[in-house]
C-alpha cells in the first residue's frame, strides 16, 4: 500500500511518502515561498527520488483543517486533483490532531495551537500516548484565554506546539508557569513545533484501514469558522 500526504495547513508546506509501514521519504519547507508554488514540485521530486510512479499510489491523505484558508485550499485542490485522475480515495485527517501526532508516546497531553490572529487560535488537546491520539478538548477556535483555562482543568503538564508558540508562549507561561519550576507549560522544539507530512501519513494509514476514506469529489477542508469574506458580507 502507497500513500502520499500533504499537509499545507499551516506555514509550511510539507509531503510524505509511505510504502507499507516504510516512511519512504519527506519534505518539507518553511520559507517566503507560497505553498501553490511548492506543493506540486516538492510531490514530483519525492515520487521521483523514490522511485514510485503517481499511478502507483492507493490513497492520499491530507490535513483537512483547522488552519490557514488560503493553504487548505491549496491542499484540498492538490489532493482532490491527483486523487479525481488516479481514481483513489482521499483520507482527512485534522491538522490538530496531526500536529500532536509529532509527539506520539508522549506521556503528557499535547495541546497543538496554530495562530487565528485576532487574539484567537484554532487549538486541541491531545492524549498521544497511544497509537491513536485521543482527544481530550475537541478542535476548536477559541481565544488563548479558553485554552489556559482548558489545560488548568487537566491539572498536568501539557507539552505546546503549533504557530500559535511564538506567539502565545510569554503569555501561557505567565498564566500557567512553566514545568521546570513545577508549572504547566512545556514547549515542542523546532523539530517538532510545525506541521509534518509524515505524522499526516501514519495517521492517514491508520484511518484508511478503519474506513475512514472519502472520495475525491467529496472532501472539503474543514475551516472551523467563517472566512474574513463571509464575515464581512454577514456584518453588511
Amino acid at each position: 500500500m502507497k500513500l502520499l500526504a500533504i499537509d499545507s495547513s499551516g506555514l509550511v508546506a510539507s509531503v510524505a511518502l509511505m510504502e507499507d509501514d516504510i516512511l519512504v521519504g519527506e519534505y518539507t519547507i518553511h520559507n517566503k515561498k507560497t505553498h501553490s508554488q511548492t506543493l506540486l514540485p516538492m510531490i514530483a521530486d519525492m515520487l521521483k527520488m523514490s522511485g514510485i510512479d503517481k499511478n502507483d499510489l492507493d490513497a492520499i491523505a491530507v490535513a483537512a483543517g483547522p488552519g490557514s484558508f488560503t493553504g487548505l485550499r491549496i491542499g484540498a485542490a492538490t489532493a482532490k486533483g491527483l486523487a479525481q485522475g488516479l481514481g483513489i480515495p482521499i483520507v482527512p485527517v485534522s491538522s490538530l490532531e496531526g500536529l500532536a501526532y509529532n509527539l506520539q508516546g508522549l506521556s503528557d497531553p499535547v495541546c497543538p495551537i496554530m495562530d487565528a490572529r485576532r487574539g484567537q487560535v484554532y487549538s486541541g488537546i491531545y492524549d498521544v500516548s497511544t497509537p491513536l491520539p485521543k482527544a481530550l478538548y475537541e478542535d476548536g477556535a477559541r481565544p488563548i484565554e479558553e485554552v489556559i483555562e482548558q489545560v488548568k482543568t487537566l491539572g498536568k503538564p501539557v507539552t505546546f506546539v503549533g504557530d500559535g508558540v511564538p506567539v502565545f508562549k510569554d503569555r501561557l507561561t505567565e498564566a500557567l508557569g512553566s514545568v521546570d519550576n513545577d508549572g504547566l507549560v512545556a514547549f515542542g522544539n523546532d523539530a517538532v513545533r510545525y506541521q509534518r507530512a509524515s505524522s499526516i501519513a501514519i495517521l492517514g494509514k491508520l484511518y484508511l484501514s478503519d474506513g475512514r476514506e472519502v472520495a475525491a469529489r467529496e472532501f472539503v477542508p474543514r475551516y472551523l469558522r467563517a472566512t474574513q469574506a463571509e464575515r464581512e458580507l454577514k456584518n453588511k
